[in-house]
């Protein structure tokens, strides 16, 4: 999801028993204001399934929140401060910096690297068209060379 869905998220968006996220808000500070809107598309309203460790991961956080109501942001952090978190974990770690955002570009290029289909995965982004998922494949240049390979295996076995 992008940062403003992550920081619109409440407790009332999950369902761990279906294991499963509605991302239907966005969050926005303007003017030292909170402010929850609808996401920018049609197609950005979208209940996604979540992997079993990640449901176990929200839960246990979703546990340490003091008294937490079920339409309370379950993230009550702005984008700069995730930004400026990001920037201090890199640093930590001795890893390259990236952007939050670029974080959905990672997961994008996982799903392709999995063989996942470009339908699929716009689905689960919320993209509105293909066009937009296709743009995270130049983060698999190697993808071209291993399909090159996969023909010419492919070829070879016809030919025998």
């Amino acid at each position: 999801m992008t940062k403003a869905e992550l920081l619109a998220l409440t407790p009332a968006d999950i369902d761990f028993e279906k294991q499963t996220v509605t991302i239907s808000k966005t969050f926005h500070r303007s003017k030292g204001r909170d402010i929850i809107t609808s996401p920018k598309t049609k197609k950005s309203n979208r209940t996604i399934k979540m992997p079993t460790f990640l449901c176990e991961e929200m839960q246990e956080y979703i546990k340490m929140l003091y008294d937490i109501k079920p339409d309370e942001r379950l993230f009550s952090v702005t984008k700069s401060y995730l930004s400026h978190e990001m920037e201090r974990g890199a640093k930590q770690a001795g890893v390259k910096k990236i952007r939050v955002h670029d974080l959905r570009h990672s997961a994008v290029s996982l799903l392709l690297d999995m063989g996942f289909s470009v339908l699929a995965i716009g689905e689960r982004m919320g993209h509105e068209a293909e066009k937009i998922t296709y743009r995270y494949a130049h983060l698999f240049p190697t993808v071209q060379t291993e399909m090159a390979e996969k023909l010419e295996m492919e070829r070879m076995t016809k030919e025998d």
